[in-house]
């Protein structure tokens, strides 16, 4: 991927400018948006004077393409930005049995998408139709575009986002096949991540698809090879790891080897807040994450308490919007890439990057978030992903539709997982440990949960057995205070119990309470190891320089909008430790 150069900060309060003022057309708005006028945002037709704009800027070139030449192939990387002059421009999906035709762009309209901000791949294939002429623009010219002319930034950054849009709705637009069994803790695993990374795929269930005979034969493959990935005509993989998969499909960006003045761990959403200001505000910032970006608020289907959202939206749009900020603003991004430990050379945090080279920052920020604790029983492994979920999305939803769903927990992640799982499951258990769902839980949910006539609110109430055989079938359970018990016929469990802090990849050195959340501020002030003249900032860690916000911080407030504000208030004390150096 191009390096990005670092935002000036005029051009930094224009982005802000632009995403505060025309990122709220995004989904929840363009679903509800008339097809034309979708249509009419996703293909604009720029004047003359708007065209003259871009073809002045640094980096725009005149180029004239024969009939049937290809300008941009899908899956192609660091592919340019093209604006017609004369003649057409024919797109097209190659991800079916054959090809389709998804658009023509004629004079003063462009190509693109939101891969030109994420340096991921492209999904289509462009090809001259007659003889055309046509500004071609380079990835950082178009950068200088976005990120310099207000006007066509606006044009062009709205078209990306409808574009994408139109093609995740599109019942013709295939993807990537997933080929696999509902009942495959493998097939699960691979369509949650592709899922979670926002990659366009279609999945051809080897149960219910009347597919699957023909798709078999087609790839060569058995049902035993399964699951497979393949686009088009083309196996790509076997039952791969979530690494190979996106080495193969080039989701993965390794960082490069530099030293960056902010390196965050966890694109959550205090890692990704942290991302853009520090981005916007001219630090050179890297962003790491072991699966997708959004940690366990990416997977939520409806936040409704989150300001300046009166009428919800879902984790996948908080984390898109976000993370199409953060490339924006030139934070380089590399998923997946876990956090396998922690070093110090020089005085700076340097991170083992699993299998990637290790990086270097001047300061790190720990946003690596909680993670949802086991049902304590024996045996609960054999269900996770053939049965019992950590999550509740679309995804999920799919493999109970009309059946009986059992959710565990009383917090907010539970409350909306039940709500959501109400509109797809026939009937919705909500498990309690304790008798008040008031005590964890926001007070809309809990009236909302009330209203919801199938929903059943059982108190006092745990697992106590999950039986079935290569996925969940039934689930015992029962009163702990009245002792009564109970068989729900299931294939769906969904935990959301508790949550234990990602820190098993820190030193000793960054200290950590009795629970594992790490330590800042005046808890640490209060500690032998800090052991310099000035007090630690109020997000530093015990060791300076580096910094812990949102879920995984000690005595953090467990809400979303809590996590955005400490990764962008860690920035500021980022700048003031970077002054001190």
């Amino acid at each position: 991927m191009t390096p990005h150069r670092p935002l000036t900060v005029v051009a930094a309060r224009r982005a802000q400018k632009f995403i505060g003022k025309h990122l709220h057309i995004r989904q929840p708005h363009l679903v509800n948006m008339p097809e034309h006028t979708l249509q009419s945002i996703a293909f604009p037709v720029l004047d003359a004077n708007q065209i003259a704009q871009l073809a002045n800027c640094a980096g725009v070139s005149a180029r004239r393409y024969r009939d049937g030449e290809t300008l941009i192939h899908v899956g192609d990387r660091l592919f340019k930005f093209f604006l017609v002059k004369s003649g057409e421009i024919e797109i097209l999906d190659y991800s079916g049995d054959a090809p389709k035709t998804i658009t023509v762009h004629r004079n003063g309209q462009f190509t693109g998408d939101i891969s030109h901000l994420t340096g991921t791949p492209a999904i289509i294939t462009a090809i001259a139709r007659a003889d055309c002429q046509v500004y071609e623009v380079s990835g950082e010219a178009l950068r200088h575009v976005l990120n310099q002319c207000p006007g066509l930034s606006d044009i062009i950054l709205q078209a990306f986002i409808a574009r994408r849009q139109l093609i995740r709705e599109s019942p013709n637009f295939i993807g990537l096949r997933v080929i696999g069994s509902r009942y495959s803790p493998d097939t699960f695993r691979v369509r949650d991540f592709l899922s979670r990374n926002r990659v366009l795929f279609t999945w051809v269930d080897l149960e219910t698809d009347p597919q699957v005979d023909r798709l078999l034969k087609e790839f060569g493959v058995a049902e035993a090879d399964t699951p497979v990935v393949a686009c088009a005509h083309m196996l790509l993989l076997r039952n791969p790891s979530n690494q190979s998969l996106a080495n193969e499909i080039g989701v993965h960006q390794q960082l490069e080897h530099t030293v960056f003045d902010l390196l965050v761990v966890d694109a959550a959403p205090a890692g990704l807040a942290a991302a853009v200001y520090g981005a916007s505000e001219g630090l050179s910032t890297a962003v790491l994450d072991s699966t997708a970006p959004g940690g366990q608020a990416g997977s939520s289907m409806r936040i409704e308490n989150y300001l300046g959202f009166p009428t919800g939206l879902t984790g996948a749009e908080l984390t898109d919007r976000a993370t199409l900020q953060a490339n924006k603003f030139g934070a380089h991004l590399s998923i997946p890439t876990a956090a396998a430990g922690l070093s110090f050379e020089n005085g700076y945090p340097t991170l083992d990057a699993g299998g990637d080279e290790p990086v270097t920052a001047k300061c790190l920020l720990i946003a690596t978030g909680a993670q949802y604790r086991r049902l304590d029983m024996e045996g609960v492994e054999r269900f996770e992903g053939t049965g019992l979920y950590y999550a509740a999305s679309t995804a999920e939803a799919l493999l109970c539709r009309g059946c009986p769903v059992i959710v565990v927990g009383g917090g907010n992640s539970a409350g909306q997982a039940a709500v959501f799982l109400a509109a797809h499951a026939s009937r919705v258990l909500l498990l309690i440990r304790g008798d008040d769902l008031n005590k964890k839980m926001s007070s809309y949910l809990v009236h909302r949960i009330e209203q919801t006539p199938n929903i059943e609110l059982l108190r006092n109430t745990v697992i106590r057995q999950m039986v079935g055989n290569g996925h969940l079938k039934s689930v015992e359970i029962a009163n702990h205070k009245t002792g009564q018990q109970r068989n729900v016929e299931t294939p769906a469990i969904f935990s959301f119990i508790g949550a234990t802090p990602r820190t098993d990849w820190l030193p000793s050195d960054i200290e950590r309470d009795a629970k594992g959340f790490v330590r800042t501020g005046t808890d640490v002030a209060r500690s032998q190891s800090w052991d310099i003249a000035r007090p630690p900032f109020l997000l530093e860690t015990s060791r300076p320089g580096v910094f812990a916000a949102g879920d995984v911080r000690s005595g953090s407030v467990k809400r979303v909008a809590s996590a955005v504000g400490e990764g962008a208030m860690a920035v500021q004390f980022v700048h003031e430790y970077l002054k001190q150096m």
